[in-house]
């Protein structure tokens, strides 16, 4: 566990009691604060209480005259569409508002730290698409090479959870923009900005308070390196704002798109195979076309942006490509899940939106589609370039009929259910093609979390083969 720093004697309010939130709590009672909990939800709070946490309504006027910080959960807004509740009654009364990251960095250095050889560092992963995957592929080959190594965040651990990291140490966080948007301190050694996509535009109220969110793991500590994907407008231009001039190698400019030149620092992939350039050299290089757990344009762009973020902590370039042969994928991002009679099964339930679920597409040719299910914003038109790869699609969700509608050029069968979709592709499937689950669609309309569909996916593939 990491301690919070500077809050003995303070009583600090923690708001939403899921996963972060009860980390948060134990870590600030472990550094000394006493800590008042409060979640709309009944069992959240028995269970909160079981723990020892006072339980106090935040919701209530004047719940916050004698606290002296509150600590908001990601999934509570605290401006838009609106602020919850509590978050006002505490902006109102001048309370600082922070979340378990902004904690997470005002806490990490120890006083032990002094006797570290080395320091212990910090990298962290934001963007739309492939941070997960980014994430633990960085974390995969730092362990490979036989550092020591912990993944926390929006995947693996609660960062308050780690263990306090030995000399050397490297933390490796997934942050999204609901982390990022509020937390007060964020200083990682390393950020890596990946892409950029329209997605939680309600909660940022549009897409340039998307980016602002992202932004601000750069703007607000300064990394002593930053990776940026650039083949989108804003990474081009964060990468832009971070580089004091064209050979400044703090900034790595990634990209899939294109060869990058000129003085700097760039990793690119074209054709599947990963370039390095450092001023105006060839620096490394990798093929990429057979590494079983990265498939596709979208997981070369992951894999370039690990590449990076592991040169930057000193790897050489044959260290992370044996590593890279070795990392299986990550479970519901292009993971392939069976192969049988010459059709491959891949279940891709994370690609919740158009652009994730476009990647996809353009990954593999021949494909049995399963897609559909809550749709979001903006319609499906964005798939059409990708559409050509397509030899039918099978259209799950309760909106089914509504969804295939805009599949146009494409044949589409409407199966609804995962388990008919799954029973008509595999009849009909024929060797070298492949059946893929990539919803660009959310889960929510007949699953819990795109996990489940993806459970139920493998399931259904499995039980047949």
């Amino acid at each position: 566990m990491i301690e919070v720093q500077g809050v003995s004697g303070q009583r600090v309010a923690v708001l939403g009691l899921g996963r972060s939130g009860l980390s948060a709590a134990r870590a600030l009672r472990a550094g000394g604060a006493q800590v008042l909990a409060w979640d709309d939800s009944p069992e959240a709070r028995e269970k909160a209480l079981e723990e020892g946490f006072e339980i106090k309504d935040l919701t209530r006027d004047g719940a916050f005259g004698d606290i002296a910080m509150l600590i908001v959960s990601p999934g509570i807004p605290h401006l838009y569409p609106q602020p919850n509740k509590a978050v006002a009654n505490a902006l109102r009364e001048g309370v600082a508002v922070d979340n378990d990251i902004g904690l997470f960095f005002r806490s990490f250095a120890a006083a032990g730290w002094a006797a570290h050889d080395v320091p212990p560092r910090v990298v962290a992963v934001t963007g739309s698409n492939g941070k997960s995957t980014t994430s633990a592929l960085i974390h995969h080959v730092l362990q490979e090479a036989g550092k020591d190594v912990q993944l926390a965040g929006n995947i693996g651990r609660g960062v308050l959870d780690i263990d306090p990291p030995e000399d050397g140490g490297v933390v490796v966080l997934e942050l999204s923009s609901y982390q990022t948007e509020l937390a007060r301190a964020l200083t990682p050694d390393v950020a890596v900005f990946t892409n950029l996509s329209a997605d939680h535009l309600d909660r940022h109220a549009g897409l340039g308070g998307y980016f602002a969110a992202k932004r601000r793991l750069f703007a607000e500590g300064g990394p002593d390196r930053a990776v940026i994907g650039v083949d989108e407008a804003e990474g081009l231009f964060l990468a832009g704002q971070m580089a004091e001039a064209p050979g400044d190698d703090r900034v790595i400019r990634v990209s899939v798109n294109r060869k990058l030149a000129g003085p700097g620092w760039s990793v690119f992939a074209r054709k599947g195979f990963l370039s390095e350039y450092r001023k105006g050299r060839q620096a490394g290089s990798i093929d990429l076309r057979n590494i079983k757990g990265l498939p596709g344009e979208h997981n070369h762009q992951n894999a370039c942006a690990a590449y990076a973020a592991c040169r930057t902590l000193g790897l050489s370039p044959k260290v992370i490509e044996r590593a890279f042969h070795s990392f299986a994928g990550l479970p519901h991002r292009s993971q392939l899940i069976a192969e049988k009679d010459g059709v491959k099964f891949v279940n891709d339930s994370k690609a919740t939106n158009v652009d994730s679920a476009l990647k996809a597409l353009k990954a593999f040719g021949k494909i049995r589609w399963i897609c559909g299910g809550l749709e979001k914003e903006g319609g499906l038109s964005a798939l059409a370039p990708a559409l050509e790869n397509v030899t039918k699609a099978y259209v799950i969700g309760r909106e089914a009929a509504e969804f295939s509608l805009q599949l146009e050029g494409v044949k589409a069968e409407i199966c609804t259910t995962m388990a008919r979709a799954v029973e008509a592709a595999m009849s009909e499937a024929q060797p070298g093609e492949t059946v893929l689950l990539a919803p660009a669609a959310a889960s929510f309309d007949q699953y819990d979390n795109f996990e489940k569909r993806g459970e139920d996916f493998i399931e259904e593939v499995r039980s047949r083969l």
